[in-house]
C-alpha cells in the first residue's frame, strides 16, 4: 500500500478532532443539534487551517443517521463520506471549474433529491476563483437552493469573493492556529507514530508552520524521512537552512561586545553551511521586537520565540540600540532583493549596528548549554552501572528504560550514551547508600527540598514516565471546575514537570513559598487521590522552585560530566491511607438523626 502523508492520514473524522476553531466547531455543532443548518456557508481563512476538513465533518453530521451523536461515525452515511466515495457530498474545485458552464451544469444538478443522505452537499474549494460571470450565474440558486441542497464555499481570499454571494452566506472566519496548539497536536501524533523528538524540535516545527497545521504535518513528515524515528534540532536545520536560537543569540551577542574578528567568522561558517540569510534577519528582527514587547508588559505570556533566560541576554543593550538595530535589520532586507550576494550585506548590516552600538557590553551564556532545557531532564535515563549499590529491585531505572542519549563534554565533543557504551563509566562512583522515603523529611530545610534529594529524584527519572504524565497532565484543565478534585487540580495545574519516576512526580512552581505549600500537603497525602484519577497511578509530588531548578540543573550536568551523580531514592511501595470508621454507637446515631441539641439523654 502507497504511503498516505501524515497531514492526511490525522486529517479529523469529527468535530472532537479538530485542532483550533473553537468558536467555529461549537457554532456548527449547535446547528446540527438544533437543526438550524443554513443554506450556505463561507468558510475563509489561511490556508492549513481546516476549512476542508470542517467542511466534510459538516457534511457527515448533517447526514448522520444518529440522532444524537452527530457525527456518529458508525452509520453508513459516516462511513461512506469517511472513505469519500458518498454519492450526495461533491467536493468541487473551482480553481479547474471556474467557468460559467460548469456552473450551469452544477444548477441542472441540484434540483436532483440526495440519492443516500438526508442533504446534498456542494463543497466549492478555492471558490476565489471562479470567474465574475461564474459568480452570477450561480447567485440565485445560492440565495434559493432546494430545501435538500447546502452550499459551503472555501477560500483562502474572501476579498476575491463578490459581495452578492458572501451577503447570501453565513461566513466563518478560521484563524492561524497558536503555537501551544500546534505542539499539542504534534504530540499526540508523534506519540501514536511512535516517534521521539526533542520538544525544541516541535517548537520549531510549529513556529515554521506559521499557524498552519497542514503545513506543520508536512514539515514533521519530511524530518521523520530525514532522521528516522529521532528527530533531533540540528535535523530541521539541516533541512531548512536556519539556525538555532542559541546560533542567533551569539551573533547579537557578538555585537554587544564588538567583537568583529568573532562575528566575521561566525557569519562566514553560517554562509557555508548554506544558511538563509534573508529567513535569518527576519528572525533577529523577530527577536528583537519580542525582547522590546517583554520589556515594556513583563508578560511571559507574550513570548513566543524566546524563554525568559534568552530575553535577559538581550537586555544588556537599551530599547534605543535594540530599536536602532530593527532599523538597521529591516532596512538591510529590503535590498535584498536588489542583491547579487546577499552575504555580503548581511555582513555590512552587522557592522552597522555593531558601530551604531554606543559602548562594548560583556554578554555571558551561562545556563545556557548547548543542550535545550527539555533535553537536561531527560539525561537522567542513562546508563547506570550494574555493580552499582541499587539492588534489582529497584524499578527507578531498568535496561528497558535506557536510550541513547548525548551530552556535550568541555571540549564541545559529543559522547553517546547507550548500552553499547557501558564502559564510559570505568570505576564505580562512589555515593552514600540510598535512603527511604521515611526519610526524606531529614533531607528538608527551612527553604524548601534539599538540592541533594532533588538530586537524586532527577538520576531516578526516566524519559517514558515523564512523556506519559505530560500527556494526562494536558487534560488537568477539566478537572478544576469538578468539585471533588477542584482544590488539587488548581494547585497543580500551573506547575511544570520537571522530572517523572514510575511512583513520583518533581513540579517546578514559580516561587518557594509554592513550592513549600505543595511539598506540606504531599506529605499529608493531599493528592494521592487526584494523582491517582488523573495518571493512573498513586504518586507522590515533590515541589521545587523555579530558582532551585536551575541550580540542580547545572549541578547536574557538571556531576554528569565527571561521573559522579549520586544513587537514586529508593522509595517503598506507596500505598494509600484509608481510615478506619468506628463503629458508632445507638446514642450517637440518634444525634446525627436530630442534632445534639435537640436531645435530652436522661439516666433511669
Amino acid at each position: 500500500m502507497a504511503y498516505k502523508a501524515l497531514y492526511r492520514t490525522y486529517r479529523p473524522n469529527d468535530f472532537h478532532e479538530v485542532a483550533g476553531q473553537q468558536y467555529i466547531v461549537k457554532t456548527l455543532q449547535n446547528a446540527v443539534h438544533q437543526n438550524k443548518i443554513a443554506h450556505a456557508y463561507l468558510f475563509c481563512g489561511p490556508r492549513g487551517t481546516g476549512k476542508t476538513s470542517i467542511a466534510k465533518i459538516f457534511a457527515k453530521a448533517v447526514n448522520c443517521e444518529d440522532p444524537k451523536n452527530k457525527p456518529c461515525l458508525h452509520c453508513t452515511n459516516c462511513q461512506a463520506v469517511t472513505e469519500n466515495n458518498h454519492p450526495d457530498i461533491v467536493e468541487i474545485d473551482a480553481a479547474s471549474n471556474n467557468g460559467v458552464e460548469e456552473v450551469r451544469n452544477l444548477i441542472e444538478k441540484v434540483k436532483y433529491a440526495p440519492i443516500k443522505g438526508k442533504y446534498k452537499v456542494y463543497i466549492i474549494d478555492e471558490v476565489h476563483m471562479m470567474s465574475t460571470g461564474a459568480f452570477n450565474a450561480l447567485l440565485k440558486t445560492i440565495e434559493e437552493p432546494p430545501a435538500h441542497v447546502i452550499f459551503i464555499l472555501a477560500t483562502t481570499e474572501p476579498h476575491k469573493v463578490i459581495p452578492t454571494i458572501i451577503s447570501r452566506c453565513q461566513r466563518f472566519d478560521f484563524t492561524k492556529l497558536s503555537v501551544w496548539e500546534m505542539e499539542r497536536h504534534i504530540k499526540k501524533i508523534l506519540h501514536q507514530e511512535n516517534i521521539t523528538c526533542d520538544d525544541e524540535v516541535i517548537r520549531m516545527i510549529s513556529q515554521l508552520a506559521d499557524g498552519g497545521m497542514r503545513d506543520a504535518l508536512s514539515i514533521l513528515d519530511q524530518c521523520i524521512a530525514y532522521a528516522q524515528n529521532n528527530i533531533k534540532i540540528h535535523h530541521v536545520n539541516e533541512i531548512y537552512g536556519i539556525t538555532t536560537m542559541r546560533e542567533k543569540l551569539e551573533l547579537f551577542s557578538f555585537v554587544y561586545q564588538k567583537d568583529v574578528h568573532l562575528l566575521l567568522d561566525k557569519v562566514k561558517r553560517m554562509i557555508e553551511k548554506g544558511i538563509d540569510i534573508k529567513r535569518l534577519t527576519f528572525d533577529m528582527i523577530e527577536i528583537l521586537k519580542e525582547s522590546i514587547i517583554y520589556d515594556y508588559t513583563k508578560d511571559t505570556d507574550l513570548l513566543k520565540l524566546l524563554n525568559e533566560k534568552e530575553v535577559g541576554i538581550l537586555h544588556h543593550k537599551s530599547i534605543d540600540d535594540r530599536l536602532s538595530m530593527i532599523d538597521t535589520l529591516m532596512d538591510t532586507y529590503d535590498k535584498y532583493r536588489f542583491a547579487a550576494n546577499v552575504g555580503a550585506y548581511f555582513e555590512v548590516c552587522l557592522l552597522k549596528m555593531l558601530e551604531n552600538n554606543t559602548e562594548a557590553v560583556s554578554v555571558s551564556f551561562e545556563g545556557m548549554d548547548d543542550l535545550p532545557t527539555e533535553e537536561i531532564f531527560d539525561l537522567p535515563e542513562t546508563e547506570v552501572q550494574k555493580d552499582s549499590p541499587v539492588s534489582e529491585s529497584s524499578h527507578v531505572i531498568e535496561e528497558d528504560d535506557v536510550s541513547r542519549e548525548t551530552i556535550i563534554t568541555e571540549d564541545k565533543e559529543e559522547v553517546n550514551l547507550s548500552e553499547e557504551t557501558t564502559d564510559v563509566f570505568e570505576d564505580p562512583v562512589q555515593v552514600s547508600e540510598p535512603i527511604s522515603v521515611e526519610e526524606k523529611k531529614t533531607e528538608r530545610n527551612i527553604s524548601g527540598l534539599d538540592d541533594e534529594f532533588v538530586l537524586r529524584l532527577l538520576v531516578g527519572a526516566n524519559k517514558p514516565e515523564k512523556q506519559k504524565d505530560i500527556e494526562c497532565f494536558m487534560d488537568i484543565e477539566r478537572y478544576t471546575v469538578e468539585l471533588e478534585w477542584a482544590k488539587p487540580a488548581n494547585t497543580l495545574k500551573n506547575t511544570e514537570i520537571m522530572a517523572s519516576a514510575s511512583d513520583y512526580l518533581v513540579l517546578a512552581v514559580d516561587n518557594q513559598a509554592e513550592a513549600n505549600d505543595i511539598n506540606d500537603r504531599n506529605e499529608h497525602n493531599e493528592f494521592d487521590e487526584f494523582t491517582n484519577m488523573l495518571l493512573h497511578s498513586y504518586k507522590k509530588i515533590f515541589a521545587v522552585s523555579s530558582e532551585q531548578k536551575d541550580r540542580v540543573i547545572a549541578v547536574f550536568k557538571e556531576r554528569m560530566k565527571s561521573n559522579t551523580l549520586p544513587e537514586p531514592l529508593v522509595f517503598e511501595k506507596h500505598k494509600r491511607v484509608v481510615k478506619e470508621e468506628k463503629e458508632k454507637t445507638e446514642t450517637e446515631l440518634v444525634m446525627d438523626l436530630f442534632g445534639e441539641g435537640n436531645i435530652i439523654i436522661t439516666e433511669e
